[in-house]
């Protein structure tokens, strides 16, 4: 698309005044510290706000890319043309009443299980390493320990392309496996009510997250830029060969190099950014582990992370080339 006039950038600053930036690095708010400029990067406070935007855009037939924290996404390294809706700290509210909790989309993942933990509310100890938004793990239907946060949903609110903002129940969700309705509708999730089980204190909530978060430093790569799992875990690949790391250190690939990029010597189905990585690094690295392990395997591995284009236009990453 072309780029945003400056006119066009001064009517979007009025509908959210204190929450658009212009010619933004995207190596620094990118999980893998990759990607050039962003032309606009656009805030809302509010799903009242967000609607508003959207309208805009709508009418002048543009597409936004919509972000959280960047966990699964790899930044071109020309750069975003397109503007870039970010649903983060400043839609980040939450409460709780008994066993239900309402959060906005952007909260901080580990930071809301912690407060599930502090209110003696069971259910959120899986979530507490996963470096994301709200929104963007229930857009994923993420987790951990083959677990879903679908499961403790009631309802999630959303705002569709033209402004409309809607409420869905969890079953209108249509939740599977790292799924759920919102992947593919086009609408940006902004706030959701889920509900936990109640604990007479919260001592053995806090050991369970405790040891999970020991489990993932011991495992995990957290030292250098990455966006977590890089491949889908299938169940029958799983069942038969292992999850995607296993898969990926049998064939090799465990500490595997390509410019700037790596293969986790942790943990092969993390790919880190040593220090330089270009979003070509990481992308032929994937290309590459995905077309050897379905050799050796006959299982093609379904990519996790997405690509955003100089264009603004998301794709799984193996599908870039």
């Amino acid at each position: 698309m072309d780029r945003l006039s400056q006119s066009a950038i001064e009517e979007l600053k009025s509908l959210c005044p204190e929450g658009l930036q212009e010619q933004v690095p995207l190596s620094r708010i990118s999980a893998w510290g990759i990607g050039g400029s962003a032309d606009v990067v656009i805030r809302p406070s509010s799903a009242s706000q967000l609607s508003e935007i959207r309208k805009w855009m709508l009418f002048r037939q543009i597409r936004p890319v919509v972000i959280g924290l960047t966990s699964n996404l790899l930044f071109a390294d020309e750069g975003c043309r397109a503007p870039i809706i970010q649903i983060a700290n400043n839609m980040a509210s939450m409460y709780v009443r008994g066993t239900e909790v309402v959060a906005e989309a952007g909260i901080w993942v580990p930071g809301f299980s912690r407060t599930m933990m502090q209110n003696c509310l069971a259910g959120a100890e899986h979530i507490c390493g996963i470096p994301g938004t709200l929104g963007g793990l229930i857009c994923m239907n993420g987790g951990s320990q083959r677990k879903g946060v679908g499961s403790n949903v009631l309802k999630v609110q959303s705002v569709a392309s033209d402004g409309k903002v809607i409420e869905r129940s969890a079953d209108e969700c249509e939740f599977a496996y790292r799924k759920s309705v919102f992947q593919s509708n086009g609408e940006i999730i902004t706030a959701a009510t889920l509900r936990f089980d109640s604990r007479s204190d919260n001592r053995e909530i806090r050991r369970e997250m405790l040891s999970i978060l020991r489990g993932r430093r011991k495992k995990f790569p957290r030292k250098l830029p990455n966006c977590g799992s890089v491949f889908k875990s299938n169940p029958a690949m799983y069942a038969e060969i292992g999850p995607p790391g296993a898969a990926i250190e049998k064939i090799g690939f465990k500490g595997f190099k390509r410019g700037g990029a790596q293969v986790s010597p942790m943990h092969a189905n993390f790919i880190v950014n040593t220090g330089n990585a270009k979003a070509k690094d990481v992308l032929e690295i994937i290309v590459e582990i995905q077309s050897a392990v379905e050799r050796n395997t006959g299982y093609k591995m379904e990519v996790e992370a997405c690509y955003v284009s100089h264009e603004g236009k998301v794709m799984p990453a193996d599908c870039v080339f």
